[in-house]
């Protein structure tokens, strides 16, 4: 821990926070962008800061800067615990936290190769590789990207803990964009997860390229798909948009508090067929989404949603745990350390089935066939959603 972060958990604790945490974080990026074999931006981000929150009579109070002098640490604990003062004298209605267990441990992630250790020639080098290959007489536009990440935390809080944890992710994505006449169509693929250098190098980047071209190229041909009620057969990706859109967002904590998810009342109600079942896994290996620690210091978890067709429960952060007496499930979430930590997902899924996709489409006697999602939106209250594909 360093003498910033011990001085400012001795400050909350000397201003009277029933609890409180300091979470630094050293943030580097490296993020590439190419377009028609022109190199657009190269750009190398270090980012540098602390967040410290004071839970004071059930009311929060926020903090946060980038000095790396103790007094301002100081100066900043004991602003949070003032305005956590306020909020709780100013009616805002009271919270509750669970309790964790104190924690001191230091984890460092699984990363055979470093992207630090890759010059950025490289790295570009591979952005242009694959826009390169995307290129062929039908395609109009070509696009690339390559972007990694390292972020090192360090959390304490009043409760004792004392965490250090690194997070190293990286993507290299394509679009290809085609016409013929009027008509524009593109394809767009990624490759991302928590891990090194070693996942471009597994990925045979023109190959990648050349499908993105001709799935572009192909769509140029494509009819549009029906309208009205019928069966969807999903692929897993589209698969996943489903379970972080529809369930995933409505089993967040914050809006079950809030009484803002159509999934309130449904624990241990049926929700679905016999056949599915649902997680959210921040421990899931490699996976884009995976944590060692959530924002609050708690251990990633692997939470059953949905237990063959039986909705089981939701995602926690401290606070959501300790109001609905629950257990904390690593979904305590902040977008860095300036904001604040609200419940948000890890890696959500459906778990996997027995028959095949074809076994699945023979078996369907009308219908569609999903094959790749591109975006989608959440309805947590009403429980439908919009997909993209």
């Amino acid at each position: 821990m360093t003498e910033v972060m011990s001085a400012a958990v001795r400050a909350l604790e000397k201003a009277g926070a029933g609890f409180g945490d300091v979470r630094t974080e050293d943030r580097r990026a490296f993020v590439v962008r190419v377009a028609n074999e022109q190199i657009q931006s190269v750009n190398e981000v270090h980012r540098r800061g602390w967040g410290i929150r004071a839970f004071v009579d059930g009311a929060w109070g926020y903090a946060s800067g980038t000095s790396g002098r103790s007094t301002d640490a100081v100066q900043a604990a004991r602003k949070a615990v003032a305005i956590a003062r306020r909020g709780a004298a100013a009616g805002v209605p009271p919270s509750k936290l669970r309790k964790m267990p104190s924690t001191a441990i230091t984890l460092e992630p699984k990363v055979r190769i470093e992207p630090r250790d890759v010059a950025g020639e490289e790295k570009v080098a591979a952005a242009m590789e694959v826009c390169r290959s995307e290129k062929r007489q039908e395609v109009a536009n070509t696009n690339a990207s390559y972007a990694d990440s390292d972020w090192t935390f360090e959390l304490a809080n009043t409760w004792g803990a004392c965490l250090k944890w690194r997070e190293v992710r990286i993507r290299i994505a394509g679009q290809a964009v085609a016409g013929e006449g009027d008509r524009r169509e593109s394809a767009f693929d990624f490759r991302d997860g928590t891990a090194g250098w070693e996942l471009v190098k597994a990925l045979d980047l023109a190959a990648f390229g050349r499908g993105l071209a001709q799935e572009a190229v192909e769509m140029l041909g494509a009819a549009k798909p029906p309208a009205g009620l019928m069966s969807v057969v999903t692929d897993p990706g589209v698969s996943g948009l489903l379970a972080h859109e529809v369930m995933g967002h409505a089993s967040e904590g914050d809006e079950i508090v809030k009484k803002r998810s159509f999934l309130t009342d449904q624990v241990g109600k049926k929700v679905g067929s016999a056949l599915v079942s649902m997680y959210d896994d921040g421990t899931y290996p490699g996976a884009h989404g995976s944590i060692p620690f959530d924002a609050e210091g708690t251990p990633a978890h692997k939470t059953t949603v949905i237990d063959r067709g039986i909705y089981r429960g939701f995602l926690h952060s401290l606070e959501t745990s300790g109001v609905l007496k629950a257990r904390p499930t690593g979904n305590g979430r902040a977008q860095d350390f300036g904001r604040r930590v609200w419940v948000r997902m890890t890696n959500t899924y459906f778990g996997a089935g027995r028959d095949k996709k074809d076994e699945i489409v023979e078996e369907t006697k009308s219908g569609v066939l999903t094959r790749k999602w591109i975006s989608g939106m959440e309805d947590p209250v009403g429980g439908s959603f919009q997909a993209v594909t």
